[in-house]
């Protein structure tokens, strides 16, 4: 999961960071300001955005709207200190407003939980096959299956998502620090090497692509 946030100062977004790694695979990118959120989301996918409240309002609906239209999925979430601004924000076209604790970087990240719980889970377990996302361990009939990095990271990320068709494109962006160094090639070779791996233990495919749009994994 890729998370943009914007306002926050970066020791906040590392203790949030360090937050949310306790409940799934997270990247953080931090945006000083709306202006400079702009030119993060030109050049990458986002599930989630979470702005602080700088009380410039055309800033704000210009910058939903462009979100929103590049990736309708993403959720934007406003941290504020002013309770009546909520239905303004709402009527932006944002997915939730936090006008309490926003100094606790614990809490907000429960909300982020809570705000993804359709998405994510810290264990997927589907018949004999056992994901365990909080502890990067996979099993399969009791059996330790071995895969480590972004292998694991990749398996996680489609089977927390199943039947989701994603493209390299939006794989590398959810879980690279830096997506624009990432060439289509290395997904293609850990996707190969997650289907030998598994196929050996399992003795069938779980992650199958999809002609010209990408991968998604089915059990």
């Amino acid at each position: 999961m890729r998370i943009l946030t914007v306002g926050f100062n970066d020791e906040y977004v590392k203790e949030l960071e360090k937050e949310l790694d306790k409940y799934f695979i997270c990247i953080v990118d931090n945006a000083k300001d709306m202006y400079d959120a702009t030119n993060f989301t030109d050049f990458r996918h986002y599930e989630l955005v979470v702005i602080v409240d700088e009380g410039v309002k055309f800033s704000l609906e210009r910058y939903v709207n462009e979100v929103k239209k590049k990736k309708s999925e993403t959720k934007i979430m406003i941290l504020t200190s002013n309770v009546q601004a909520q239905a303004g924000f709402f009527s932006l076209g944002v997915d939730d407003v936090i006008y309490q604790h926003c100094e606790y970087p614990d809490l907000i990240a429960a909300r982020v939980l809570a705000n993804m719980r359709h998405l994510f889970g810290t264990q997927v377990n589907i018949d004999k096959l056992v994901i365990d996302i909080a502890n990067k361990k996979i099993e399969y009939d009791e059996k330790i299956v071995s895969l480590n990095g972004k292998t694991f990271d990749i398996l996680a990320y489609l089977a927390l998502r199943k039947q989701r068709v994603f493209s390299k494109d939006e794989i590398i962006n959810a879980l690279w620090e830096e997506p624009e160094y990432v060439s289509d090639n290395t997904v293609e070779v850990a996707i190969n090497q997650i289907r030998k791996r598994l196929k050996s233990i399992l003795g069938f495919q779980v992650i199958h692509t999809v002609r010209r749009r990408g991968y998604k994994f089915s059990y």
